[in-house]
């Protein structure tokens, strides 16, 4: 018998869960993260008190189980699409207004990008193609930009900016290999040509980006579900209460694991819709080609083109 464990990251919980290899599940628990909100558009959180949730929800969800740790064969994670800042050794760096380090994500429902979104749809970039014709606040180029102009100290001394699931996984593994589902829905990473647009970046004013080979928002790039360096550390290991080296993959965001999971487990992928419910709600379907949102010159309402 083998065992998995599946960690999932929302926006106010961290929830793990151990599954045998049937897909049944044995045994789940979660803990509740810290978020703070500022007026209408400012919301953010805390990488270290999500990071402490998830150890107290594995720990929990791993001794109600009652699992031998040997047989645990796989470890993954999902999460929100928020934005976490890093700087030097890891250490968070403040996103807010407040100064307080504490506050290092940016989390995805988070509008303070409003007018960096803006800014970025006049100048139509071939890039926005692939992500629904224009680009939203709640995606990271715009966060980026906001944070360039508004906290440009947090900016320059950044390490790292990196999605949530990609922060877990570099966490537990310590790789800072980043998830092709987090770059291509949320950073304008172009999958199919598994490269970054470098003009784009220089367009809209994060030419440092460029010049720093996308060191600092990600270098190494591998599908979900593709194993992480040398598995699980150490030191993570032995917090949880299981084996170091057990495999652990690159993740996904949550609605995209929840689509997935639902839509996914069907044979006819391509006609079948997934509706994915959390503090927002997400529809979710597949197609095997390029399938391109257009806004009707009429009704300037969206058009999801079909193929075949």
């Amino acid at each position: 018998m083998a065992y998995y464990l599946g960690v999932d990251v929302g926006t106010g919980s961290a929830r793990a869960g151990v599954f045998d290899d049937k897909g049944a599940l044995l045994a789940v628990a979660k803990q509740d993260i810290k978020i703070w909100r500022t007026g209408e558009n400012i919301v953010e959180q805390s990488s270290e008190n999500i990071w402490q949730a998830v150890c107290y929800a594995v720990r929990a969800t791993i001794k109600a189980s009652k699992i031998d740790p040997s047989l645990l064969k796989g470890i993954g994670f999902d999460a929100t699409c928020s934005l976490v800042v890093l700087g030097e050794n890891g250490n968070p760096l403040s996103v807010s207004m407040s100064g307080d380090v504490q506050r290092n994500i940016i989390v995805w429902m988070d509008y303070r990008a409003n007018k960096e979104a803006a800014q970025i749809n006049q100048g139509k970039y071939e890039v926005l193609r692939y992500v629904g014709g224009s680009i939203s606040p709640e995606m990271q180029t715009p966060k980026l930009l906001w944070l360039s102009k508004h906290l440009p100290q947090t900016y320059q001394q950044a390490w790292q900016f990196m999605d949530l699931v990609d922060y877990l996984t570099w966490r537990a593994t310590g790789a800072l290999t980043r998830s092709l589902c987090t770059l291509t829905c949320k950073w304008t990473y172009l999958a199919h040509e598994e490269r970054w647009d470098e003009n784009y970046f220089r367009a809209i004013g994060l030419s440092d980006l460029v010049e720093q080979n996308f060191v600092r928002i990600g270098e190494k790039v591998v599908s979900p579900g593709t194993p992480l360096a040398e598995g699980l550390t150490e030191e993570v290991a032995k917090e949880w209460g299981v084996l170091p080296r057990t495999a652990v993959a690159s993740g996904l965001i949550d609605a995209h694991a929840g689509g997935l999971g639902t839509v996914g487990a069907l044979e006819d992928i391509e006609h079948t819709m997934a509706y994915i419910f959390g503090t927002s709600s997400c529809t979710m379907t597949s197609t095997q080609t390029p399938t391109f949102i257009v806004k009707s010159a009429k009704k300037q309402n969206v058009i999801y083109r079909q193929n075949g």
